[in-house]
């Protein structure tokens, strides 16, 4: 039977000790599910903490690079499955396609940018995956004070600012990953 599978998209440049911590705690507790990981392949910052933690723990680990950066992200070469592509664009599909739900950490512009793409993608109903960001130490609070303004505006519809799941702690974040109970 093939693991479920958690996509999480966190920084690749952070030195922050407590964001790295962090990453690590995640990865900890996908392996004590026993579930997988799917990762963007880099083994540096949080992206790296993650994917060791969730192997320390037993858990499948895949890894998705574009070999453009494969060295400046350092890939993961201890991934179980080490995919890498050519574009960045193959490389999301690739997480997309392979991952069950999603997770965003802290991170920065390509974070951001792999949470709206996923995020609009549930919206627009191209899949039907929770979509979990976990805002640590209110690490995004200007971010959605400014998209629940957008949203107070009907900038954003709420039925779009509803399907990203936005938690504070890691319990409430992987209640809210869990898969769904079969219909009965």
């Amino acid at each position: 039977m093939v693991s479920y599978s958690i996509c999480v998209y966190c920084s690749a440049s952070t030195t922050d000790p407590d964001l790295i911590s962090l990453a690590a705690r995640v990865g900890t507790e996908i392996a004590r599910r026993g579930w997988q990981l799917v990762s963007g392949g880099g083994h540096v910052s949080m992206m790296g903490a993650v994917a060791t933690a969730a192997r320390a723990g037993g858990a499948h680990t895949i890894g998705v690079i574009p070999k453009h950066l494969v060295h400046r992200e350092v890939a993961d070469v201890d991934a179980d499955e080490l995919l890498v592509t050519d574009t960045m664009r193959q490389r999301k599909q690739l997480m997309e396609a392979r991952a069950d739900a999603f997770l965003t950490l802290p991170g920065g512009i390509g974070t951001l940018e792999e949470l709206f793409e996923t995020w609009t993608g549930g919206y627009l109903g191209e899949h039907t995956k929770p979509v979990v960001l976990l805002n640590a130490e209110g690490f995004y609070d200007g971010l959605f004070h400014w998209i629940d303004e957008l949203s107070e505006r009907t900038i954003v519809p709420r039925p779009a600012r509803e399907r990203l799941i936005v938690t504070t702690d890691m319990p409430a974040a992987f209640a809210a990953l869990e898969p769904a109970a079969p219909a009965q």
